[in-house]
This record gives structure tokens, sequence and C-alpha cells, in this order.
């Protein structure tokens, strides 16, 4: 039976739900913090097993802790075991739109993303260019401020408060928060009682050393950055959804893919599956097989103030959970930002419930938002 969606809730306790789905802009663009020297090692290809449909599988994802599913599904070659000897093509982006590019012309079959560039790929070719198939993660978001200018909510008025973008996820979490409190921000602009900055992730701590801003609604690890330099967290967005649990990132499939070669997409979504339950039963040996992955990628680790407090923040889950998602585009049309999208047809968890079975665990559910 479709989940029911998330309830409104009021002030503090229930300062409704917030991470939007706008067809203006995309996701989020990666950041990452620490040293340099990058790592050459590959994942073990497997030896043996059913041989596929298709001999290589091309997935894309984000430099990012929100993707620790696949960084360590990749890094440890969880992924690869279960692809019977066809090959492994990992890919990485920086922003969504580039990433359902990427999808959208064949670049990549598979993709880690967030829910924004999801809806706003599946909205723009009319329900036919992708799949959400699974889930990989909730949380990892944050209000962060300078605490000697805010000390409560009521001291973010007047104040300077970035976020990645405009009409990303975090900043129409950020509008919807602000409507609930009974300000007024003009979305377009950010002007209001409330000064709303877009500011690049990468950009987002220097400016917040210099005084330039006063605070932050970021996902991690920006937020454990921010603190690192001295902000406090005010608001952890997980406390604003039922059961502390809103998507941050799905799992999506090219249409076109899925209907040439769904034994490769159970294969893959086997192995989230396995990768997930080893993350969520070893964290620790996870943590540092993300933050290797993060080095290899990007050269930069992030360091262990900055690593420890996002890791926590963040929630590994085979869940798409549908139903926050399609809260989330009613916040951003309510926001003004997103026309009313048609988001019928937007999952199919059929491949990931098989997975499950399989797995002896149980089914997800779809909020009435699958393929019929």
């Amino acid at each position: 039976m479709p989940a029911s969606r998330p309830p409104f809730r009021t002030r503090t306790r229930a300062l409704a739900a917030v991470a939007a789905l706008p067809l203006l802009v995309g996701a989020l663009a990666s950041c990452g913090y620490g040293s340099d020297a990058a790592d050459d090692k590959k994942p073990e290809k497997a030896a043996g097993g059913s041989k596929l449909s298709t001999d290589q599988v091309k997935i894309g994802y984000f430099p990012n802790l929100t993707h620790a599913t696949a960084l360590v599904g990749v890094e440890k070659g969880l992924i690869e075991k279960e692809l019977g000897g066809a090959e492994l093509v990992p890919s990485t982006f920086n922003a969504g739109p580039s990433e359902i590019e990427a999808l959208n012309s064949g670049s990549i079959d598979i993709g880690f993303i967030g829910p924004s560039p999801s809806v706003n790929g599946y909205v723009k070719s009319k329900g036919d260019s992708l799949r959400i198939i699974s889930g990989s993660a909730s949380g990892g978001v944050k209000l962060v401020v300078n605490p000697d200018k805010i000390k409560t909510v009521k001291d973010l008025k007047g104040k300077k408060i970035a976020t990645p973008q405009l009409g990303n996820t975090q900043d129409v979490a950020f509008l919807h928060w602000i409507s609930e409190q009974g300000w007024k921000v003009d979305a377009q602009s950010g002007k209001g009682d409330v000064s709303v900055v877009r500011t690049d992730n990468k950009i987002t701590p220097d400016a917040y050393k210099s005084g330039s801003l006063d605070g932050a609604w970021v996902p991690e690890p920006t937020a454990s950055k921010l603190v690192a330099d001295g902000a406090k967290v005010l608001l952890d967005e997980a406390d604003l959804w039922p059961d502390k649990k809103f998507v941050i990132t799905n799992i999506i499939v090219s249409q076109k893919f899925l209907k040439e070669h769904p034994d490769a997409v159970e294969a893959v979504l086997r192995g989230s599956v396995k990768t997930n339950k080893w993350i969520n039963d070893n964290p620790e040996e996870a943590k540092a097989s993300a933050n290797d992955a993060l080095k290899t990628l990007t050269g930069k680790p992030l360091p262990a103030e900055v690593l420890d407090p996002a890791w926590k923040s963040i929630q590994i889950t085979d869940d798409p959970l549908a139903a926050t998602l399609d809260s989330q585009a009613e916040h951003a049309v309510n926001a003004g930002l997103l026309e009313q999208p048609d988001l019928n047809g937007i999952y199919d968890l059929r491949p990931l419930n098989k997975v499950l079975e399989a797995e002896g665990a149980p089914a997800v559910d779809d909020a009435g938002l699958g393929v019929k």
C-alpha cells in the first residue's frame, strides 16, 4: 500500500519539511577538503558469476559523502563483484544537471543523484528519461550559524544566510522554513526579512570566515567544515521530518537501459544493497573507505574534525523515502519555484524489492508514484 505523506507540522517542532525540487536548477555541487595524493587502487573485478546481457555498466555519482554507497561500493569492489565479469565504468560529476545530461546521452546508465535533478530530469522529459530505482542516503543537511551573531531562531532576522544555489534542494528547504516562521523573502532575489545568499559550497567556508555570511543551510560536509571554522549548528533538517528521515540521494537509471538490461540493473542493486549493509554493519571502516575514495577522486580527504560529525549525520538506506520526495515537490510548488509536476511513474522499485526479498529484507514503498 502507498505510504502516507508526512504531515505538515507547525513552528519549531513542526517546521514543515523542506528540501524542494525545482525545474529551474539541479543538484548541489560537491566539495572536498584536506590533503593531496591520489590512490591508484581499482576495484577487483569479479571472477565468474552469471554473464549479464551487457559487457559494461556505466555509473555516475558525486565525490560527496552523501553518495557514500557509490564511494564505498566502488572503492571496495562490492558493486562490481555482482556484475558477473561485466566491466564497471564509474564517472564522477559535480552537479546534477551534468549527470542527467550524461544519463540522457547514454554516457552513463545508472546514477546516484539528489532529488531535485531526479525530478527535474523526469519532468523535463515528460516522464520518458529515467526511473528512481532505489534510495541511497537520508539526512546530512544543517543550518549552521555564527554563534556571536545568532543564538536563537529569532536572531536570524536581518542576517545573511547562504544556500548552495537558487532553487536547489537546500535553497527551497530554507525558503520553506522561513515561511514557517512568518517571515517574507522574495524567492528569486533572496531579499527580505532574511537575506538568502546563493553561494557555491566550495566558496561558503571562506565567505563565512571573511564575515560576509552569518550562516548557511547546507549539506555535509560543508556544514561540518563551517563548524570546524567556529560555526554552531542551530538546526538539523532531520529534526523537521517524521522519523528524522528525508531523501538526499537516490539511484536512478535510464529507462532505455532498464528495458534492455534489467539483469544488469538488478546486479547493480544487489551491489548497492550489500554495500549499504556493509556500511551500516561497519561504520568506522566504511567511513575510512569513503574518505579513501574522496582522496582518490579529489586529492583531498576530509580531516577528522569534518569527516566524523558529517558521517554521523548521514543515514545510509535502501529506502528511497518516496513519500518525502512527494512532500518536497509540494514545498517547491508552494515556494513558486516549481510548476505542479506529474510524478506518477517516477519510481520503479520492483527490481529493488526483488533483491531485498532475496536478502530477507522488507520491501520498500513508492508512495503511489511507481509504474503501474
